[in-house]
């Protein structure tokens, strides 16, 4: 029996899973924890990791050390994505994880990001032959272009839910004009991917915690907020657009109260939203299906797939 640790630091949060691999390859989830560190926070435009995201990321990397380090036959997978990859000082925080907490991250590239998302929505959801992945994080969205079942064309984008949020100033009131110049900055880039189009309303599956958030916020609004997973859940792109405008007209403390927001994630809602709102209006996509999975179950699913 292995125990196979999975550790995808984020540009919003830090996440790890931890599942049991036994001799026939049969997997069981052990653990899942999380926590948000916002290592991306104050980079700027000089793209520097700044000391406390760099504290709270440690502080939570050795939590999860806490838990691994008690296990037998550990076998540990770090990946670092956007907030390190986009890092002028990467260099130095790696050094410092691996002197501190003894682990010695991977960056992937934003192309390696992308199919890990696409192994763990394709082999745990049943998706239509023809479809697009969408995934954004706090630093990049990966955008997955998938005909007959395999990956056709992807991308990452240097944007997601902080960066676009504090470069527009999206985190508390919200200025007309600030959200104009957002959502142009935003649809210049998407609508410069030519393939993109070959996606014209085709089936939209969706990751992240800004994507995800749309969802929380539609069961609890639906009286759904039981629903033990989200993985597999479906959300019409009008449904999704009323609640973008609901969020919009509301200031920081107001979005803290919203029901299936959470208030870590308030002052970073709107320009994480604005990907996946551009995304449906220029696709003329009709609906939203939600995945729970990506690069997390995509990384298991290689490693097993190498035994």
């Amino acid at each position: 029996m292995e125990n196979f640790v999975v550790i995808d630091l984020g540009s919003n949060s830090i996440r790890m899973t931890i599942s049991q691999i036994n001799d026939k390859k049969e997997v069981k989830v052990t653990h899942q924890l999380k926590e948000m560190v916002r290592l991306s926070e104050n980079m700027g435009s000089k793209k520097i990791l700044q000391k406390e995201p760099i504290e709270r990321t440690l502080k939570a990397l050795s939590t999860f050390k806490d838990t691994y380090s008690k296990l037998k036959n550990v076998k540990i997978t770090a990946l670092a994505t956007a907030a390190v990859r986009q890092a002028r000082n990467q260099a130095d925080f790696l050094k410092l994880v691996k002197k501190r907490i003894g682990i010695e991250f991977n960056v992937i590239s934003g192309e390696r990001e992308a199919y890990l998302d696409f192994l763990g929505v394709t082999r745990t959801l049943p998706i239509e032959d023809n479809c697009i992945i969408m995934d954004t994080g706090g630093a990049s969205t990966e955008l997955i272009l998938v005909k007959n079942k395999e990956v056709s064309d992807l991308i990452s984008l240097p944007l997601g839910s902080v960066t676009v949020s504090q470069e527009f100033s999206l985190n508390n009131e919200i200025a007309a004009s600030d959200l104009f110049k957002a959502m142009t900055f935003v649809e210049k880039k998407i609508t410069d991917i030519n393939w993109l189009f070959d996606a014209h309303k085709a089936q939209l599956v969706v990751l992240g915690g800004s994507n995800r958030t749309l969802a929380k916020i539609a069961r609890r609004k639906q009286n759904k907020d039981k629903l033990p997973c989200l993985h597999g859940y479906r959300l019409t792109s009008e449904e999704a657009f009323e609640i973008f405008a609901d969020l919009v007209d509301l200031n920081q403390a107001k979005r803290e109260k919203i029901p299936g927001l959470a208030k870590a994630r308030a002052d970073v809602i709107i320009g994480g939203l604005i990907p996946i709102s551009l995304i449906l209006r220029t696709l003329h996509i009709p609906e939203i299906l939600f995945s729970n999975n990506g690069l997390r179950e995509g990384a298991l699913l290689d490693y097993i797939d190498s035994l």
